[in-house]
């Protein structure tokens, strides 16, 4: 390994460890791929469904296991726009209140922070050789990525599959309805949310629906599921390495 290789943190959101860890290999596999040193150190939520349910204690304590996890690493590459968000954006303004120590920490990891596909997009050498995919991708633009991230990348590195051919879902500008916390307190807003999504996506038949954010993807695939629509979903991160062989989400 190069001493030169950049020192890379890989966050591994609760959605994934517990419901998808094939995205979060696959994740770390195409990271691999471009030099990089990868460490994953015992890590704790981001502290988001606290922050939101107004939980400010909780998601401070959660905010400064983060910050310990991955003081010393030169990026943070986070799966999920809505996690690099939190971490990003709103840790800062949650630690604003701490002593300097942490505000400092709360600073610097903000400013490392990246969505995965941002990186990988964004790199000017070494990046990986994406796989090939020979059918119709519908790519969902959850509202992290889309109007907080801004991510760009997602878009340009499915464009580079092979074979596949990347359709613009209508309403893609639309909130799926997950939201956290939001598809449980208000189920009934969100189930119709999710069924007007699916309800485009459907007649759009794609052969195939991905994503940056793990829960958009899983609210969208239960939905899809239970209309009977046989439209596989897989996270990104798994596309984008190929491997294909995990169930559908």
């Amino acid at each position: 390994m190069s001493n030169s290789a950049p020192k890379l943190g890989l966050y591994i959101t609760c959605l994934l460890d517990l419901t998808r860890p094939s995205a979060g290999f696959a994740m770390a596999r195409l990271l691999e791929q471009t030099g990089a040193e990868i460490t994953i150190p015992p890590q704790s939520c981001c502290g988001q469904p606290a922050y939101n349910n107004g939980s400010r204690k909780e998601a401070i304590k959660l905010a400064k296991t983060t910050l310990e996890a991955f003081g010393d690493v030169e990026k943070l590459i986070v799966p999920s726009a809505s996690c690099a968000g939190m971490i990003r954006y709103h840790y800062p303004a949650l630690l604003q209140d701490e002593a300097l120590s942490w505000r400092e920490q709360a600073a610097d990891l903000a400013a490392k922070t990246l969505e995965f596909t941002d990186y990988l997009a964004n790199l000017s050498e070494n990046a990986p050789e994406v796989a090939e995919f020979n059918g119709r991708i519908g790519f969902h633009e959850s509202c992290s990525a889309r109007r907080e991230m801004k991510v760009t990348g997602a878009r340009k590195l499915l464009g580079n599959l092979k074979g596949s051919e990347l359709i613009d879902l209508p309403g893609n500008e639309e909130c799926c309805g997950f939201g956290g916390l939001f598809s449980v307190k208000f189920d009934e807003i969100s189930n119709a949310m999710v069924a007007n999504k699916c309800r485009k996506i459907i007649k759009a038949a794609p052969d195939l629906i991905t994503g940056v954010d793990l829960g958009c993807l899983m609210n969208i695939s239960g939905k899809l599921r239970r209309e009977g629509a046989n439209i596989p979903v897989y996270h990104i991160a798994e596309l984008l390495d190929g491997d294909l062989t995990a169930p559908s989400i």
